[in-house]
Parts: structure tokens; sequence; C-alpha cells
């Protein structure tokens, strides 16, 4: 009998992401005018000017591109593209204004890069010698990255449901709604505006001032973790300092929980599974972490029980804001804390890492390997999470995006390690930055060699996109068609 295999491989067409990377222009455009305006307002005119241009051609690579006629559809490989091609124009486009609050190229660069990865990184040891337009225009850019570019856009312009779906897939968001996706895009965008005010006025009622407040709450929701203190939070009272962790942990939880908690009432926050998972692995980090701090460091009873919460919590949400210096932390406290920085928060929420539910499939997986050992071979018993029968996809998809973490880690501590740092500072540094984190072994600094910059930019790109994204956009089979023929 003759078999016959085919292999079929469809290219991404230019025009179609052309006009929807056109379309995300505008968007961009949009959310660029507002620290255009923050900057006039605080009489940084340099700074407005360098805005106002890039708002200005951004929009005219919107409209000039939003004109070309596409088909209907968009394939997953484009969508891909566009998502990547997003945050790339974002960070290089936001590099120019960086730069005019002083910043070199690269550095600004790393910074546009780990604000609109909502990472939290920064080369810049003295922020707070910088204006008010420089401290809001990252937490900005965090914010809007959070909740990401390609959400706006599907809430805002977006009109086909098919490609929203789409891009919303590619940009790792949470699609799984009874509702249409624009409906969903845009009721996780009023939640998540709601939460920043919230989150705004909790902050300054605990005697932080009101623009600081609004820093801290953009950066917090998103779990960005950019501060306007040279010292993070440790530069605002301990009040302040909790009620930032609130926000952060509000930022962490599935977006659209708050929208269903407001029709459904409160109780929808104790039958989510992710938000209790979520509370439960806070909890036990911020334990293991006191412990760990107290018996072999040695700390005082305030850094082990409050520092070391606040501390896990931040690792957890991947948020980064830093309660106790990192720096100072022993070999045992930074190894430990790797663990909750790679898993990360929740799914559908702003936080980054692998998020916790995909490390439950695994355990779970494990656990009916372990199972399966002492029942007949006969009996068809298959892995469960939260009451729910486990698909080969959702196994698939967690195995692989672990072990693609794991060697992104990998690869990018070697070169520290060859150019002489620390090697347990480094592997925190790399595992930080692929998760999105922003706690900092010391490490990043404005004498980082280029290379290890780019090394880390790099990190904080794949680590956004869950890596997968860019593994598609750096596929040959992205780029030209192919079909093979077997017999």
């Amino acid at each position: 009998m003759r078999h016959t295999s085919t292999e079929l491989s469809y290219p991404v067409r230019w025009a179609v992401v052309a006009k929807y990377l056109a379309q995300l222009c505008l968007v961009i455009a949009a959310l660029t005018a507002v620290p255009a305006v923050v900057a006039v307002l605080v009489a940084e005119y340099q700074s407005f000017a360098a805005f106002t241009i890039v708002t200005l051609m951004l929009t005219s690579v919107g409209l000039l591109g939003s004109r070309i006629d596409t088909p209907a559809t968009i394939q997953t490989n484009e969508a891909l593209l566009i998502s990547c091609a997003a945050f790339l124009v974002t960070a290089i486009m936001m590099t120019v204004p960086m730069m005019k609050f002083g910043l070199s190229p690269s550095d600004a660069l790393f910074e546009s890069i780990s604000a609109v990865t909502t990472t939290g990184l920064s080369t810049q040891a003295d922020v707070q010698s910088k204006s008010w337009a420089f401290l809001f225009a990252r937490a900005w850019i965090q914010w809007y990255g959070g909740l990401g570019i390609v959400m706006f856009s599907v809430a805002l312009i977006t009109r086909s449901g098919g490609t929203a779906k789409a891009l919303m897939i590619a940009d790792a968001s949470d699609t799984e709604s009874p509702v249409g996706v624009r409906l969903h895009a845009r009721r996780v965008l009023i939640a998540y505006s709601a939460l920043t005010i919230v989150g705004c006025i909790l902050v300054a009622t605990c005697g932080v001032g009101i623009m600081n407040a609004v820093c801290y709450s953009m950066a917090a929701v998103s779990t960005g973790g950019f501060s306007p203190h040279d010292d993070s939070v440790r530069g605002i009272n301990l009040g302040g300092q909790v009620a930032v962790t609130l926000v952060s942990f509000g930022g962490a939880v599935p977006l659209y929980l708050y929208y269903r908690s407001y029709l459904d009432g409160w109780k929808a926050f104790l039958r989510d599974s992710q938000l209790r998972s979520l509370f439960v692995a806070a909890c036990v980090v911020s334990i293991l972490l006191s412990i760990c701090m107290f018996v072999i460091s040695h700390r005082s009873t305030d850094d082990s029980l409050v520092g070391a919460t606040l501390l896990a919590v931040s690792a957890q949400t991947t948020t980064g804001f830093e309660p106790l210096e990192v720096a100072s932390l022993g070999d045992s406290e930074k190894l430990f804390l790797m663990a909750p920085m790679l898993i990360g928060g929740s799914m559908g929420s702003s936080a980054g890492g692998i998020k916790l539910v995909r490390l439950l499939i695994l355990v779970q997986l494990l656990r009916m390997a372990v199972v399966r050992a002492s029942q007949p071979r006969h009996v068809v018993n298959k892995p469960h999470l939260f009451g729910h029968a486990l698909s080969e996809k959702e196994i698939e998809e967690a195995s692989t995006l672990l072990f693609a973490f794991i060697a992104l880690i990998f690869v990018s501590w070697l070169p520290f390690v060859m150019l002489g740092y620390n090697p347990l500072d480094s592997l925190f540094e790399v595992v930080s930055a692929c998760g999105t984190v922003g706690l900092s072994s010391g490490i990043t600094s404005e004498d980082l060699p280029l290379v290890l910059k780019l090394v880390l930019s790099a990190d904080m790109l794949m680590g956004r996109l869950e890596i997968y994204a860019w593994l598609v956009v750096l596929s040959g089979r992205t780029w030209i068609g192919k079909k093979v023929v077997s017999s």
C-alpha cells in the first residue's frame, strides 16, 4: 500500500501584517500622546517635542497602512508576527523620548523594553533626580504594556471577531470568555482601569504623594515594578508598601474576574480556582522565605516577617518592587526567590512567568504517572485540575513552555558567566528578565556591557510573549511557504 503525506505551510502575507500593524500604530500613537501632555504640563518641552513627533509619526503610518485592502482572515503566524512587532515598535519609538531625559541610546532602549514588557529592570540608579515626566512615562508605558497593546486594539478598533481572537491568542491573552472577544476585551480594559484608579486612591491615602501614588499604582497593576524612588518601595512608609503590594496582587489575578464579580457578586472571587491557588502560593512562599531569612541568614524579625512577606508577593506576582534590597540577600534567599519568579501569577492577568496554572498541570501530570504505576494496565485515568479533565493540548503547552523557559534561561546565563559575573547573581538576573519580574541582584546598571544589555532585552521580549511567538517569527516557514509530498 502506498502512503502519501503532505506538509503545507503558508508564509505571512505582508499586506495583512502591514494593515493590522498600522492599526496598532494608531493605538500606540494615542497612548503616546498621554505622556506628551504630561511633559508639557511640567514644562519638559524637549521631551514634549519628542513624544509629539513620535505620536505624529505613528499616526501617519497608521492612517496610511489602515487603507490597505486585505482578506478577512488572518493566519496564526501573521497574528504572532504582529503581536511581536507591536512590542518592538513601541520599544524602539519610545527610545527617542527616553533619550531626551538624559539616557544613552542603549540605556534608553533597555528602559523602553523593560517598560513595555512590564519587567522593571533599570540601568538608572538615580531616578529621583529625573523629572516627573520621565517617571510618569515609564509607569505609563508599563501600564499599557501590562494590559497589552493588542488588547487595547481589540477593545477599541478591531472589527473582525476572528481577527480579534487570533490577535489576543498571539498576545498570550486569555480568550476563554462566554461573551464576544471584543466585549471581553472592553470589560477587561474597564476592570484594569478601575483597579488602577482604586489603587491610586489606596496608595495616596497611605501618605504617599498623589504624583508618586499615580506612578506606583500604574506600575503595580501592570505588575511592572518601576518605582519613582531610587530604593524602590523602601522610599515610602510601611502602609504605602502594603498598599502597593495589595494592588500588585490585584494585577496578578485574572482580570476578567473583576467584571464577573461585578455581575455575580464578591463570591465570584471565592469560587475562582486561580485566585485561590495564587493566594496559597504567595502564603507558602512568604512562610518559607521568612524561615530562610530568620534561620539561615539571621535577619531581624521585621525583615524576616514583614519584609519577607512583601518581597515574596512581589516575586510571585512578578511585580519586582523591592521592600528589601535584593542585592543584600544571601545566596539561599536569592536561589529560593527564583522559583516564584519563574512560576509567576495567574493566566489572564498582567503577571509574567510560565503562570501558576501551568505548573499545577505539570504537578498533576507527575502525580498521575505515580498513580498509574500502582494501577492495572487497562485502567484509564486522565489527569484533572480544578475538576476539569486536562486535554493533551494543555499538557503539551505546559510542558513545552517550561522547557522553552529553562532553555532560554540557560542560554542567556552563559554569556554572563563567560564575562566573569557571579554565577548565582547572573542566574537571578536572567530569571528576573525572562519572567518579566524586575527584581535585581545588582548586575543591571549603566556599566553593564552592551552585549549583556541586549541579552536581557531579548529575554524580556521573549518572556513577555512566552517565547513561542518569537520562535514562530524566527522560523523559516513563517517567511517562505513550503509544501512537501512524500510516498
